[in-house]
């Protein structure tokens, strides 16, 4: 991708977030927006040699308007700071992981799971935990996944990486308090992210580093989708 191209657009965005200028930079747009989905393509495929639920998901399926939805924001910027991309095999609405790349000035990020499941389907996913706890742990204590993604004590949103955007302060309700591996149980989605530099899509040499990333986190994305599969 020419990340140039696109960064530097975004950034003209963050500083003129209004209809006016946007309508007079709408060929900059177009141009950003054609570079960024050119490069979703190329991530599909190459995503889809490891998942082969992948293959069949197009751009159109994963990406997202450009424009914000005001009805409810405090903040009535038309336009978003941001390309992201959702990859997953069931929509982009889909409860089950997938495989998300986001695009912004200094916040570039790659990601793998689910970012919000239901109570009911959260409990079950921590009963899945407890009952296949080996499998588990196979899934989120390996090299590869520790060290792209951590562990969800060691991060929060700002971090560099992490496991785990929200966690319960104290065991959920109907848990054993002294499981040992609390820290799991205590997650209320099961998103693993790595942030990545400005620069990393530029050219197509980032695939290979981003299937590295993310085929790391597979096998917890399987084990959850598992169970979510059972709800959809």
């Amino acid at each position: 991708m020419d990340t140039k191209l696109i960064l530097d657009f975004l950034r003209a965005v963050m500083q003129n977030n209004n209809r006016p200028w946007f309508q007079a930079h709408k060929d900059e747009y177009e141009a950003a927006r054609a570079e960024f989905e050119g490069g979703i393509s190329k991530a599909i495929a190459r995503i889809a040699d490891f998942d082969a639920e992948i293959a069949p998901v197009t751009v159109k399926d994963c990406t997202y308007r450009f424009y914000r939805d005001t009805r409810f924001s405090a903040d009535k910027s038309p336009y978003k700071n941001h390309f992201g991309a959702y990859i997953n095999a069931h929509g982009k609405k889909a409860l089950r992981g997938g495989y998300y790349i986001h695009m912004e000035p200094d916040n570039c990020l790659l990601a793998v799971g689910n970012y919000w499941l239901p109570t009911n389907i959260l409990t079950s996913c921590r009963n899945e935990i407890m009952a296949n706890e080996e499998e588990w742990l196979r899934c989120v204590e390996s090299k590869d996944f520790k060290k792209y993604f951590g562990a969800p004590e060691d991060a929060n949103w700002e971090s560099p990486q992490g496991f785990g955007l929200e966690k319960l302060k104290t065991c959920p309700a109907g848990f054993p308090r002294d499981y040992p591996y609390m820290k799991y149980l205590r997650l209320k989605n099961y998103c693993a992210w790595h942030r990545v530099a400005d620069d990393f899509f530029e050219g197509d040499g980032w695939l290979d580093q981003m299937a590295r990333i993310m085929k790391a986190a597979k096998p917890m994305q399987d084990f959850m989708n598992s169970v979510i599969d059972d709800y959809e």
